[in-house]
């Protein structure tokens, strides 16, 4: 099932293995069974650290328990096979369970091993979700740290008959104890935040201490991480607030056309942008919304931002890097139906509704992309768009056009989102030409109808545009002196992940050279 290549790779990072694992394989007589006892062979083929049984102790069938041999308590398990997206928390578990030192910062460590309680969590992901591998990576970790947690992986897809009993139209979806937890990414912080009530109160405490900063970047997309990197190399105190590093790449499947670089995925472009943000002096406060921006009263003074923990940060320049987020239809039943047949993430949630009627709102490029990628998936996909014509790029059309399970209708307004109660059945939607109703019955709404600024927490602080964007100059600067913007959140036409880069770049330069040529006596009497 693995290639050559992967292959080596896997045998070299298994001499990090400190202690013997066994992996305790529950097999039926079905194809994926016979998949993967043939992977777990291949995987102990390439370590005498690694050894197989067949025992069948558990319900799931295909799963398997990855334990450590000297005591039999830390272990974790997969109900499913763990590649795709997951390979990645595979080879994360053989290693932690074999008693790898994970890439934690010892407080979280020592913070997960001091948890009180027995928790039992169970994860169900797809394989083709890019999010997913966060959250089971972190409750792995968890178990392997507390012998009192305990965590399984599910394939949702794998286990239909599972995903249909307990009611998940989205992953990840996490329950504790058989209850649900949380549904969406989820980090390791915000994981023990849940957990610990006493965990944000503690972070807040800390992030108040801190001494004010030369720059201050609120948000950690690309456009937050290249001004961190830009400022830093200055040698000026940085630090970097973000409610989620990564922003809205963390969501993004493949990334073709970021320069020099053929081809790669969200998560990972975001894993090397943290990375490189880490190489500098920078201080990273990841999971940290920002709620108020408060202007210093004179130009040199400090201004302040007031996070959704309770804490403030103070900074004598700001960068506001805040990105976008999915744009919301707007109509009856979308909130009610949220994660229960209305979906904004076709990757993640797409394998969920296999064999089952979908529709796509949205004809622009991420509409009709979606919607190729879930007629290879579903029974069938509508296709609604809001104009006469769809506005994607001529080459996804003609791909769209080729498939035949796709019905493609425009100048449709969608008015409803109809339900049981429990889950979606279908949509109403108006013909704009006739001016008539229509309902479509199905299983899932993907929503793609572009992106809304994160940006209403700055009403009362800078100038936005009539779209909620942050109007800047030609050097990233806002309405007040020593606030600069960039990226997505910004009146800077085309919201590329290279041009956001650019910008993040720009405006960091741009607050180092407001900062030195602020008069001397302005300068001292902000310090």
């Amino acid at each position: 099932m693995l290639d050559a290549n992967l292959k080596q790779q896997l045998q070299g990072l298994l001499t990090n293995l400190r202690e013997p694992i066994e992996l305790i394989s529950s097999l039926g007589d079905d194809a994926k069974s016979a998949e993967l006892a043939d992977l777990l062979d291949e995987i102990a083929a390439l370590s005498d650290m690694v050894s197989v049984t067949r025992a069948d102790d558990d319900a799931r069938r295909p799963s398997f328990l990855i334990r450590r041999a000297s005591d039999g308590q830390v272990a974790v398990r997969f109900a499913g096979i763990p590649l795709g997206h997951e390979f990645t928390s595979l080879v994360l578990a053989l290693l932690q369970v074999g008693g790898h030192p994970p890439k934690v910062a010892p407080e979280v460590l020592e913070q997960v091993a001091a948890l009180d309680g027995d928790y039992h969590f169970e994860t169900y992901f797809s394989l083709s979700c890019q999010n997913c591998p966060d959250i089971v990576q972190a409750l792995n970790l968890m178990s392997v740290v507390n012998p009192r947690i305990t965590h399984t992986a599910i394939d949702g897809g794998l286990f239909q008959t599972e995903v249909e009993d307990r009611k998940i139209m989205a992953v990840p979806t996490i329950f504790l104890n058989g209850e649900t937890f949380g549904q969406g990414r989820m980090e390791l912080e915000q994981i023990l935040a849940k957990l610990d009530s006493g965990a944000e109160a503690k972070a807040a405490e800390k992030i108040a201490a801190k001494e004010a900063f030369d720059v201050l970047v609120v948000g950690g997309g690309p456009a937050g991480a290249a001004a961190a990197i830009y400022a830093a190399r200055k040698g000026i105190r940085t630090g970097i607030a973000a409610e989620r590093f990564g922003g809205q790449v963390l969501d993004t499947m493949a990334i073709e056309n970021f320069i020099s670089v053929q081809h790669t995925e969200g998560p990972k472009l975001v894993a090397q942008l943290e990375q490189h943000v880490k190489d500098y002096d920078v201080d990273i406060m990841n999971l940290q919304r920002a709620e108020k921006l408060i202007p210093a009263k004179t130009e040199g003074g400090l201004h302040e931002v007031k996070l959704a923990s309770g804490a403030s940060l103070k900074a004598r320049t700001v960068i506001l890097s805040t990105g976008a987020r999915w744009r919301q239809l707007g109509v009856p039943g979308e909130d009610a139906y949220r994660n229960k047949g209305v979906a904004y993430c076709p990757h993640c949630d797409g394998p969920l509704y296999k064999g089952k009627r979908v529709a796509v709102i949205g004809g622009g490029n991420s509409g009709v992309e979606a919607a190729i990628d879930l007629a290879g998936l579903v029974a069938h996909v509508t296709l609604i768009e809001y104009d006469s014509e769809l506005r994607a790029d001529a080459v996804l059309q003609r791909k769209l056009a080729s498939l035949p399970n796709i019905k493609i209708i425009t100048s449709a307004l969608t008015t409803e989102v109809l339900g049981d109660g429990e889950k979606v059945t279908g949509l109403s939607y108006k013909d704009r030409n006739k001016d008539e109703l229509h309902q479509i019955e199905l299983e899932g709404i993907f929503v793609q109808i572009g992106l809304v600024p994160n940006t209403e927490w700055l009403k009362e602080a800078i100038a936005l545009s009539r779209h909620g964007e942050i109007e800047v100059d030609y050097r990233g600067e806002t309405s007040q002196k020593g606030i600069f913007a960039a990226g997505d959140c910004t009146t800077v036409p085309y919201k590329q992940i290279v041009i956001a880069m650019g910008e993040g770049s720009k405006a960091a330069l741009s607050a180092f050279d407001y900062m030195i040529r602020l008069p001397a006596e302005v300068e001292a009497a902000a310090a």
